[in-house]
């Protein structure tokens, strides 16, 4: 059995405080490995403020799957403002990244890998991303990375001998359900926190979505880095 992905992320704050996160990520189904919280938040409910493109039955699955892995994280920084200095470190098995930075950017990266991991079947399309996690990633490399994730699955796609698309117009259309969830999902986490910074780092995310679904000037200005293929 193939060891699963480690992905540590460590918020140390100016007093000193230290909190560690330890993900691990089954590396065939790219699924959180959690352990369940026996007495999950009322918040976490699937029915409670429920996604409104949510294709999830209440009837058979109680708790909404990405509430439930994040209720733990929500419980330690809700009652800190996004605005709040850090010092966030991100150990994987590969190498350790590290930045001076505030809450709301540290947990954004935090909360993107469990959103994604957690078997939500909107999340399901950009699960290939989380093996190459990129923390703190800027609006170039992150439509970068995208990009290049959307069109590999389509050159896979073709030559499986099905169907394949090579602009980008599958990408923005999950990226635009993706945007959906991110909005209506900040609403139920909002009932979870004192203060802003998960959901503040969920409007973060929500903002590099909405940038993604309009990438088209990105992707110009990386298409003068190809101009070789072009000569």
């Amino acid at each position: 059995m193939e060891k699963p992905i480690k992905i540590d992320y460590c918020f140390r704050f100016d007093n000193g405080e230290l909190k560690t996160f330890n993900i691990l990520i089954d590396r065939v189904t790219l699924n959180l490995i959690s352990d369940k919280n026996p007495e999950p938040p009322e918040w976490t409910v699937l029915e409670r403020n429920k996604c409104s493109i949510c294709s999830l039955d209440g009837r058979s699955k109680k708790y909404c799957p990405i509430a439930l892995n994040l209720s733990a994280i929500t419980d330690e920084f809700q009652d800190f403002f996004s605005y709040q200095n850090v010092n966030v470190t991100v150990n994987t098995y590969e190498r350790t990244y590290s930045k001076e930075t505030n809450i709301q950017e540290g947990l954004g990266g935090l909360i993107g890998v469990i959103m994604v991991t957690s078997e939500c079947p909107v999340m399901e399309y950009i699960k290939p991303m989380v093996r190459f996690h990129l923390p703190f990633a800027n609006l170039l490399e992150t439509v970068y990375r995208m990009s290049s994730m959307y069109l590999l699955s389509q050159y896979f796609l073709k030559m499986d001998g099905e169907p394949a698309g090579f602009d980008l117009k599958g990408l923005k259309e999950i990226y635009e359900k993706i945007s959906s969830v991110n909005r209506d999902f900040s609403q139920r986490i909002s009932e979870a926190a004192k203060k802003d910074a998960s959901a503040n780092a969920l409007v973060n995310l929500d903002c590099f979505a909405n940038m993604i679904i309009d990438a088209d000037r990105v992707l110009q200005d990386i298409k003068l880095d190809y101009s070789i293929y072009f000569s």
